[in-house]
């Protein structure tokens, strides 16, 4: 199968899940429908949610792209800078750069971009050799959380309004920090000195950390997220595939007490940064479809929050990709 043909196919076969999960699917299938009713009911169904979940932000290393509802082929967002992280309302969207551009005029910063009125607002910036890492919001808006350190050792939250820094943890190697929707907790990659790689979870109010889960022996975890409802953490493991050499990941998830581990899909994959979308009905990730030529291009893929059966969004292949986000829709 030709490049343009399997691209073809699928896009045939997942516009209307796409636009389902993006709340747009009455207008997409409304030339299709088989009668004003079906077009109504379907509508209906989906008023709720057409409100809320905007589009997909997809961080390819240098720049960031935007996935609008309903559409597949992305239009650039950002030209420099990487980890896209949409504010809660939707309007925002935090980045960091920690590269240098070739004339030597780019430093390593954090910023927010207002997709209103496309003003873009540096929060912090450095000397080249500064670290910054993946940033998450504060449920209401106001703190950026990131890692930081040329050890990529202390875990920071930003003020957005004043570019003010706390220190929330530090001393030992993090990543991936991912803020629960009720504001309680962060959890984040975790290395100890001690026990090696592992998840934590931060409670934000005291201070304290603890293990949330610690893999098995060269099982390979990355990209915890919060449920919606902040009682589970999903995350990236191989844990049920140890043998194959690629494309040999699940999801998965467990409680906040560290028990009750689940494996969340049934095929190994390549699956990186999963994100639930704003009104917490689906679940997507980067990851990369068995037709791929192309194995070091990815696709996003979409589940319900339960999931199920899930379906591809066709479009172009995001190589090199380091995040998803699912903004809300403004």
């Amino acid at each position: 199968m030709t490049g343009m043909n399997r691209r073809t196919l699928l896009r045939a076969a997942t516009l209307t899940g796409a636009a389902a999960a993006t709340g747009l699917a009455g207008g997409l299938v409304a030339a299709t429908s088989a009668s004003a009713a079906t077009t109504a009911a379907t509508t209906a169904a989906t008023s709720a949610a057409a409100g809320v979940n905007g589009p997909w932000l997809v961080s390819v290393g240098w720049g960031v792209l935007q996935v609008d509802p309903g559409r597949t082929t992305p239009r650039g967002l950002l030209d420099d800078g990487d980890n896209a992280k949409a504010s809660p309302d939707g309007r925002y969207v935090a980045w960091v750069n920690t590269a240098r551009s070739g004339d030597g005029t780019l430093e390593p910063y954090v910023a927010v971009y207002d997709r209103v009125t496309g003003q873009r607002r540096t929060l912090l910036a450095d000397p080249f050799g500064v670290h910054y890492g993946a940033p998450t919001w504060s449920p209401d808006g106001k703190e950026i959380a990131l890692v930081t350190g040329a050890q990529e050792d202390t875990l920071i939250a930003v003020d957005v309004a004043t570019g003010a820094t706390r220190v929330l943890v530090q001393g030992h190697s993090m990543r991936d920090p991912d803020w629960s929707r009720d504001g309680s907790m962060i959890v984040m990659q975790w290395r100890s000195r001690s026990e090696g790689l592992q998840l934590r979870v931060l409670e934000v109010a005291t201070g304290t950390v603890r293990r949330l889960y610690a893999p098995q022996a060269g099982e390979r975890i990355n990209s915890p997220v919060f449920t919606p409802d902040s009682q589970r953490v999903v995350f990236c493991t191989t844990r049920w595939y140890p043998d194959l050499p690629v494309n040999n990941q699940s999801l998965a998830s467990v409680r906040l007490g560290g028990t009750g581990l689940k494996q969340l899909t049934d095929e190994p994959r390549f699956y990186l940064s999963p994100v639930f979308s704003p009104d917490g009905r689906y679940c997507a990730a980067l990851s990369i479809p068995p037709e791929n030529e192309y194995p070091d291009g990815g696709n996003i893929i979409v589940s319900t929050s339960g999931f199920g059966e899930p379906w591809w969004v066709p479009g172009d292949e995001y190589d090199d990709s380091s995040r998803l986000d699912w903004a809300r829709a403004i």
